[in-house]
């Protein structure tokens, strides 16, 4: 998940502008909001408090991420293993 989130979030910062402020980059949002999500507790659907100031796109591509980690569907190089998914919709409860 490690490398699947930090892609990721190479891929979010990629596009934007490094600025000069005292304030929080997007980028430190950003990485706020990855652990945010990953420290959230099972089963909580609501949006960390460190994801508000995220773009919606970026936040739902970070939620998507974390979903894909959290089920199990991510291989050992980081890459979405569709087998694994594949097998978990077909199994019998």
């Amino acid at each position: 998940m490690r490398r699947t989130a930090t892609a990721l979030i190479c891929l979010l910062l990629a596009g934007t502008v490094a600025g000069c402020s005292s304030e929080k980059s997007y980028d430190d949002t950003v990485a706020a909001c990855v652990t945010a999500l990953k420290d959230r507790a099972d089963g909580d659907k609501a949006k960390p408090d460190a994801c508000k100031d995220v773009k919606d796109d970026d936040y739902t591509a970070l939620l998507m991420s974390q979903v894909l980690d959290d089920n199990g569907w991510v291989d050992e190089t980081g890459g979405v293993d569709m087998g694994k998914i594949l097998e978990d919709s077909t199994s019998q409860p």
